[in-house]
């Protein structure tokens, strides 16, 4: 049974809509660390975030994190953008996990992220700022527990899970037939 997928990169990196598509594609589970945790506390992040404080976000994340990783069962994990603050979970996806690291420039990240309320870590005066620290900070940590790294830029959704498919064919990981855009005989290609 092949190892799970874990994605990984800065908020708002896609890593929820492309881990979507790309269970989808392998015929695989799709699980969003974020979500799981959201269902749990019965909250938004953000709310928590507020709340509680940083550190006990981060301790239910690694609780999330180690679980998600421990199952069994072919499935793409969506991580949280700063699940890899913690050497626990980079230990763990790294071990347990193919881990693809969706990579984008602070840059890129503030043209997608600048009208968002949702993310508590960029609700601050300078945003773009903010990315590029995290950046700086976590850039080094994403590549630590990556087993790829996949520059995101201005890819469709779709080329972009073209593109994980193909290094995960080269390294033996998936089947070359998934590669290819499926058709759906009532919709036609996927275009997004």
């Amino acid at each position: 049974m092949p190892l799970p997928i874990a994605l990984t990169g800065m908020p708002g990196g896609g890593k929820s809509t492309v881990g979507r598509h790309l269970a989808r594609r392998l015929g695989w589970g799709f699980v969003d660390s974020d979500t799981l945790i959201e269902k749990r506390i019965g909250e938004s992040i953000r709310g928590y975030f507020e709340r509680e404080g940083e550190d006990r976000f981060r301790d239910l994340e690694q609780l999330v994190i180690q679980e998600l990783t421990s199952q069994t069962g072919s499935r793409v994990i969506a991580t949280g953008g700063g699940a890899c603050l913690r050497e626990a979970n980079r230990l763990a996806l790294h071990s347990r996990c193919t881990v693809v690291y969706l990579r984008s420039t602070p840059e890129e990240l503030h043209r997608r992220l600048r009208h968002d309320t949702h993310r508590p870590l960029l609700q601050v005066a300078d945003p773009l700022t903010r990315l590029r620290n995290l950046y700086a900070e976590r850039d080094p940590l994403y590549r630590e527990c990556s087993h790829f790294v996949i520059e995101t830029g201005r890819p469709s959704v779709n080329t972009l899970v073209n593109m994980i498919l193909m290094q995960l064919e080269l390294a033996g990981i998936v089947e070359p037939n998934l590669v290819h855009s499926p058709v759906d005989p009532l919709r036609g290609p996927e275009t997004e």
